[in-house]
């Protein structure tokens, strides 16, 4: 081989020795790179809020109407009257049904228990409950009170006299 062909070989041999590096470099340098970023997700709906229920008011009279409703209230009562508590509950969405439980707990002036009433409902919309205490021979002159529950928490009280 003369000279001359050796130094072109030399120079191709160099020349493809250079660009496979480079092209060596390049591939690194792409596989290097961090992945981009998955594209935000669009945030789901947010799952609608439980419907709730409350109560709206407690009213207790001597009388309830066809509606449940005490006909007229009042927080004195003859030692004969059947004491009626009517309980108005609400519920957030009112085409929604919630399953509650309601109850009543009835005590004379130190604390002792008369009555306690408890009731599994399903609430919808706007509605009354109704709970009562009565005592054939008469209640016993003083003061009393009626605590109304919500799922086991008391939600309402309304003290009241048998006179």
């Amino acid at each position: 081989m003369n000279h001359r062909t050796l130094l072109m070989l030399s120079t191709a041999l160099a020349a493809a020795v250079t660009l496979s590096a480079c092209k060596r470099d390049q591939e690194q340098s792409v596989m290097s790179q961090p992945d981009p970023a998955p594209a935000p997700m669009t945030p789901a709906e947010p799952a609608p809020a439980a419907a709730t229920a409350s109560v709206a008011s407690v009213d207790l009279g001597n009388a309830v109407g066809t509606d449940n409703r005490v006909t007229a209230p009042t927080t004195t009562f003859a030692p004969g009257d059947t004491i009626y508590a009517a309980v108005t509950t609400r519920t957030g969405d009112p085409n929604a049904s919630v399953p509650a439980r309601l109850a009543a707990r009835w005590t004379y002036q130190d604390g002792q228990v008369v009555h306690e009433e408890g009731q599994d409902l399903t609430l919808a919309g706007d509605g009354v409950t109704t709970f009562q205490i009565s005592k054939p021979d008469g209640f016993p002159a003083g003061r009393y009170r009626v605590e109304i529950s919500l799922d086991g928490a008391v939600v309402e009280t309304r003290e009241f006299e048998v006179r």
